[in-house]
């Protein structure tokens, strides 16, 4: 199987999942890949979302090529040391502009050669960006990585009704197609003054636990919206590195302490 081939060195497959667009899922995935490098861990974030690839943003990274040798195509890395290594449609277009416009069987080809053809070498975890729904490239991915070490799949959520009720049916996703829910993050929960670091309830506060708790899997921790994190964003920086006693840099480390136990 090309999955086997592609996945041999791969210890854990993450994949982060939210059933709504605009909760910062990329944002959870960017941090918990970071945040497992900077522990010395090797690491692999794999981009498919097809239609909107930030990843590259998001990391600084967003002039780089990908190349291709004998086994497939190389990944970017991210830092010096070659602990975080990055695979994104968005290495592969001519510029940053451009409009991805695939129907569903030319996007499952893509995501397939993804899984196939990158060589990431040895890697203690795979977090796969998803695009927001349960759709076509969900069941693609879900179809591909059975002969890979999955250790389940972490949901973003933000505090509105209108999120949590999406986050429920891709929980129902998971469980349809076997992927453990390694728990929840409630992401935009409260804004975080960067002068006085009082955190302030904007949209609401406590779905993501109430949901954990209906649908029975963990609660992992709640993220706010932190003006220095959307700036260490901006500039393709690793948070925790640069704020590593904010409140928002505790969070985020709490939420990667499952995966690294499992």
């Amino acid at each position: 199987m090309a999955a086997e081939k592609a996945g041999g060195g791969i210890k854990s497959v993450v994949l982060v999942l939210s059933g709504k667009g605009g909760v910062g899922k990329s944002t959870v995935a960017s941090q918990i890949a970071l945040e497992l490098a900077n522990t010395g861990k090797k690491v692999g974030i794999l981009d498919v979302d097809l239609c909107g690839p930030s990843i590259p943003r998001i990391l600084g990274l967003q002039d780089h090529d990908v190349h291709q040798c004998s086994g497939g195509w190389i990944p970017v890395y991210a830092d010096k040391n070659e602990n975080l290594a990055v695979m994104s449609i968005g290495f592969l277009l001519k510029s940053n502009r451009d409009a991805v416009v695939w129907r569903g069987p030319k996007k499952n080809a893509m995501i397939k050669q993804f899984l196939s053809d990158v060589v990431w070498g040895d890697l203690d975890y795979l977090i796969i960006d998803t695009p927001p729904g349960t759709s076509d490239e969900h069941i693609t991915v879900a179809e591909n990585i059975r002969n890979l070490n999955v250790t389940g799949a972490v949901m973003v959520t933000t505090p509105q009704a209108v999120a949590l009720g999406d986050v429920r049916r891709e929980i129902t996703f998971c469980k349809k197609v076997g992927i453990p829910v390694i728990g929840i993050v409630e992401n935009m929960s409260g804004y975080a003054c960067p002068h006085c670091s009082e955190c302030t309830n904007i949209f609401s506060k406590g779905g993501g636990e109430t949901l954990a708790n209906l649908t029975q899997v963990p609660f992992l921790g709640c993220l706010p919206l932190d003006p220095k994190l959307t700036m260490s964003i901006e500039d393709g920086k690793s948070f925790t590195e640069l704020y590593s006693e904010s409140a928002t840099a505790s969070a985020i480390k709490d939420i990667i302490r499952p995966l690294m136990a499992s």
